[in-house]
C-alpha cells in the first residue's frame, strides 16, 4: 500500500464521512505521562531544545503512536514558536510555563518585527518530514499553530494569567496596537501552516485556548475574523487543506464561529452541552472531543461511563474521539489503554 492510496479514517471523518469506529487521538498524547518522553526530555535539556531538534521532536511525536496505535500523530512543537521566530524572547521555566518579554504598551508593540525568520522554524518542518517517512500511511499527521488571539495573550502579558486580562485590557484601551499584533500573527501563521502542509502534514489544527474569555463582539473581532483570514489564505494556495478549529470555551458562540470560519471539524471541550452540539455544530461539520481529561485520569467505572457518553452523544455523526483538552501529566498509561479498548470494542460490537 502506498502512502497516496492509503485510506486514513481520520481524513474520512474530516470529509464528513462517519466511521463505524471513530478515529482516536488525544491532545498532548506525547507528554510527561509517558516514561519514554520523560527520558528524552531529560536528554534534550530545555523544552525548546526538544522542539527544535528534529530527531527528538520526531521521536516524541511517534512515541504514543507506537504505544497506543492512535489514528493520528500531532507534531511535537508549541504554539509560541511564532513569537520566537519573530525574534521575541521565549523561555519555558520548569513548573511555571512560558515567559516572554511583554508587549504591554503601544510603544513596545511598535518594536515587533513584521516578518518571522522562518529559518528558525525549519527544524519543525524537518521533524514533520521525518515523521511522515516513518508513519504508517493510514495514520494522519497533524500540524498546528496557535490562533492569533491566544498567542497574542501570551505576548502581551509575557505569561499565562487566570483570565488573560492584560491582553483583553489592551484590546479595549489600545485596539489599534493590539490589531497590529494580531495582523503580524495572522500573516506569519499563514506561512507557517503552509510550510507544515508542504512538509507532510495531512491536517492542521488551530488552537484558540483562550477563546472562551471574550464577550461575543470581541470574540467575533479577535477570534473569528483572524482565523477566517488564515484559512482563506491557506486554501488559496492549497484548496483542499483539512483544518480543525478549537476555540476552547466558546460554548454558545460555536455556531457563530462556524458561520465565519470554514473548518472541517470543531474540537469541543468537556463542558459542551451535547444536544446543542449535535443540533448546531455536528449537523454542519465533524466533531472532535470531548472526554474530560480528569475522567481519563480517574479511570475505572467513571472513565467507562465518560467514554460511553461521548460515543452516545456524538457517535451517530462524524466524530473524532479526543479529549476536551490535553492529557494531564499524572494520567496513568493504563487509563489511556482502557479508553482505547472501550472505544474500539463498543464501536465495533
Amino acid at each position: 500500500m502506498t502512502q497516496k492510496s492509503a485510506t486514513k479514517p481520520f481524513i474520512e471523518v474530516l470529509s464528513g464521512h462517519r466511521q463505524p469506529v471513530p478515529p482516536v487521538w488525544m491532545m498532548r498524547q506525547a507528554g510527561r505521562y509517558l516514561p519514554e518522553y520523560r527520558e528524552l526530555r531529560a536528554k534534550a535539556g530545555g523544552f525548546l531544545d526538544l522542539c527544535f531538534t528534529p530527531e527528538y521532536a520526531a521521536e516524541v511525536t511517534l512515541q504514543p503512536i507506537r504505544r497506543f496505535n492512535f489514528d493520528a500523530a500531532i507534531i511535537f512543537s508549541d504554539i509560541l514558536v511564532i513569537p520566537y521566530a519573530l525574534g521575541r524572547s521565549v523561555r519555558f521555566e520548569v513548573g511555571e510555563g512560558p515567559r516572554l518579554d511583554p508587549l504591554d504598551t503601544p510603544e513596545k508593540v511598535a518594536t515587533l518585527a513584521r516578518h518571522a525568520d522562518f529559518g528558525k522554524l525549519e527544524p519543525v518542518y524537518e521533524a514533520l518530514r521525518r515523521v511522515r517517512r516513518e508513519l504508517d500511511p493510514r495514520i494522519a499527521l497533524i500540524g498546528f499553530c496557535g490562533a492569533p488571539w491566544t498567542v497574542a495573550t501570551y505576548m502581551v502579558a509575557g505569561q499565562g494569567t487566570p483570565d488573560q486580562g492584560p491582553a483583553r485590557m489592551m484590546a479595549y484601551r489600545h485596539p489599534e496596537a493590539f490589531a497590529d499584533i494580531i495582523d503580524v500573527l495572522v500573516e506569519n501563521s499563514i506561512e507557517y501552516l503552509l510550510g507544515q502542509l508542504k512538509a507532510g502534514a495531512d491536517v492542521l489544527q488551530i488552537f484558540d485556548t483562550w477563546a472562551g474569555v471574550l464577550p461575543p463582539s470581541e470574540f467575533a473581532r479577535w477570534c473569528v475574523a483572524p482565523v477566517a483570514r488564515m484559512i482563506e489564505n491557506v486554501r488559496r494556495e492549497i484548496p483542499d487543506a483539512k483544518i480543525i478549529g478549537f476555540p476552547r470555551g466558546a460554548g454558545a458562540s460555536l455556531p457563530s464561529y462556524l458561520d465565519g470560519v470554514p473548518v472541517n471539524a470543531l474540537n469541543i471541550d468537556w463542558t459542551a452541552e451535547p444536544s446543542f452540539i449535535r443540533e448546531r455544530v455536528q449537523n454542519r461539520v465533524a466533531v472532535q472531543g470531548n472526554l474530560d481529561p480528569l475522567a481519563l485520569r480517574a479511570g475505572g467505572a467513571a472513565l467507562d461511563r465518560a467514554v460511553d457518553a461521548v460515543l452516545k452523544n456524538f457517535g451517530g455523526g462524524p466524530l473524532i474521539f479526543n479529549l476536551g483538552h490535553g492529557i494531564l501529566p499524572d494520567t496513568p498509561i493504563a487509563h489511556v489503554e482502557q479508553t482505547l479498548a472501550r472505544i474500539r470494542k463498543k464501536s465495533s460490537s
